[in-house]
């Protein structure tokens, strides 16, 4: 479908920290903005740590976070090593808070566009209902695979649907740290296991998806296989975005 533009994209965002990374090595900034930031903090100003997101809701155990101030990003703590596990009831509800954010629309709209000028999965046809359908299935897709593996098999599993930061160690070795959640993740009494709910949720969502609305002529174990491929690639390439969210937000809001 419209893998390739979003593997280019999300290159590109780890591309840019990079080179932000190697570029801060050279110029240090001072501590004087550093103690300043702190004190602002130690104040408690509610709206900053708002915006900032990182452990908001110590008390609800998720974020307010979104990654480049818009795509929700809930799931993801940063501090958040000691933070109660979430019940049934708040995984259900942070993945709908998720799946149903107004910006959603924006950007399942914007991939159906990219999916149309490719032509992706012919079935669909072209004009108005070729791209309907296609911004039907791009929104059905993301919902469902959002459920399985942030709700449902967490839930069955036990397991934790929320990414913690690692925030320390050099680039790579913060790039090996991300990229294993998609296989590591922690059990709801906070001890490390396979991360069934990722690899085997992925899998369901793509072989819901493909069986059920995508056009029949799609409708194969291969492709099956190709789709649920590239849901882990990409939301492993997602979570190494998250993992240097943070040091892009500050970068940025010092511009």
């Amino acid at each position: 479908m419209n893998t390739l533009f979003r593997y280019v994209l999300y290159i590109a965002l780890v591309a840019f920290f990079q080179l932000s990374s190697s570029a801060q090595q050279t110029s240090p900034a001072s501590p004087q903005p550093a103690q300043q930031e702190d004190k602002k903090k130690d104040t408690g100003s509610q709206p900053d740590q708002k915006q900032s997101g990182t452990s908001t809701g110590t008390s609800t155990g998720t974020s307010n976070d979104r990654l480049f101030f818009a795509l929700p990003n809930f799931l993801t703590l940063e501090n958040g090593g000691n933070v109660p596990p979430l019940t049934t009831g708040q995984k259900f509800k942070v993945v709908t808070r998720s799946s149903f954010d107004y910006i959603q629309v924006p950007w399942y709209a914007f991939l159906a566009g990219v999916s149309q000028a490719q032509n992706s999965e012919p079935g669909y046809g072209q004009g108005a209902e070729g791209y309907g359908k296609r911004f039907g299935a791009s929104f059905a897709d993301g919902t469902i695979e959002n459920f399985l593996t942030g709700a449902i098999l967490p839930s069955v599993f036990r397991q934790d649907p929320r990414f913690f930061q690692s925030g320390h160690g050099g680039f790579w070795h913060r790039t090996g740290y991300a990229m294993s959640r998609i296989v590591v993740t922690r059990t709801d009494s906070g001890h490390q296991t396979f991360n069934i709910s990722e690899v085997f949720g992925s899998a369901a969502s793509a072989a819901i998806s493909t069986y059920s609305y995508h056009p029949s002529a799609d409708r194969t174990l291969s492709n099956t296989a190709s789709v649920w491929g590239t849901q882990v690639g990409y939301d492993t390439m997602t979570i190494v975005v998250k993992e240097f969210w943070p040091d892009i937000r500050r970068k940025l809001k010092k511009k």
